[in-house]
């Protein structure tokens, strides 16, 4: 099972909010999560909580990080 690390998409219409969630890489954006490392408002353009230990954990297992979420993990400097 390829496993990666990326965002599903939660909150209102016009406000969204996302989690950082490890997610099967085969399976849809608001589909069954393995585990929720963090939640992200792009319309604040703030992160609202990351779980580095977590992320940590998971890149150690081998997750795989898509391009969204890296540069939410940057901006958190955890990567």
């Amino acid at each position: 099972m390829a496993v990666r690390i990326r965002l599903a998409r939660f909150g209102k219409r016009h406000h969204p909010i996302y989690r950082i969630v490890v997610m099967d890489s085969r399976s849809p954006r608001e589909s069954r999560y393995i585990d929720i490392l963090g939640t992200y408002d792009p319309v604040n353009k703030k992160i609202i909580e990351i779980k580095p230990e977590k992320v940590k954990e998971w890149l150690s297992k081998g997750a795989e990080v898509t391009d969204r979420a890296k540069s939410i993990l940057k901006l958190a400097q955890i990567l």
